[in-house]
């Protein structure tokens, strides 16, 4: 027995928009630290926020501290 489907859309309520986004946002990085390590990967991940706050991960820091710092500026 799975889940239901669930209708894609905005979420309306704010507190609950930015609980769903801390969520899933978490999951996702964890996902790409996950896919990095398995598949020896060379992976770079930004994330902004709806409040332009940037969250970021790279399997190689060096490469991706040089791109985050241009899309910053």
């Amino acid at each position: 027995m799975g889940r239901g489907k669930i209708l894609i859309r905005r979420i309306d309520n704010t507190t609950s928009r930015q609980v769903t986004f801390s969520k899933r946002r978490s999951g996702l990085l964890k996902k790409a630290k996950e896919l990095s390590i398995l598949c020896d990967a060379q992976l770079g991940l930004i994330i902004f926020s709806t409040t332009g706050r940037l969250y970021d991960f790279a399997s190689t820091r060096s490469d991706l501290s040089a791109t985050i710092i241009l899309v910053r500026s």
